[in-house]
């Protein structure tokens, strides 16, 4: 598993409380934290908390990859059912990492 540069900067109690807040106020969000790959050679990433739809709506030549704790999920599976099955303990879907 990828280490956290997030979890390590914030503490738990901080987390948590935050994912709680944002799941009361948008319920139809995902809070997600995004994270480069370390040796990753992408552009560095502006920001790292995101807030997802729970359901998100492409068309069939589109795609969003989204790799969490190493594992590509299904690419049918809906954000919500990946924050289910992957959410930390904190309420958030996290690390999910970038890489290029």
């Amino acid at each position: 598993m990828v280490r956290s540069k997030f979890k390590d900067e914030h503490p738990f109690d901080k987390r948590k409380a935050e994912a709680e807040r944002i799941r009361q106020k948008y319920s139809d969000r995902i809070p997600v934290i995004c994270e480069k790959v370390e040796k990753s050679d992408i552009p560095t990433i502006d920001k790292k908390k995101y807030l997802v739809p729970a359901r998100i709506k492409l068309s069939p030549e589109k795609a969003i990859f989204i790799f969490v704790d190493d594992i590509l999920p299904p690419t049918a599976a809906l954000m919500s059912a990946i924050y289910e099955e992957h959410k930390d303990e904190d309420g958030k879907l996290a690390p999910a990492h970038v890489d290029g």
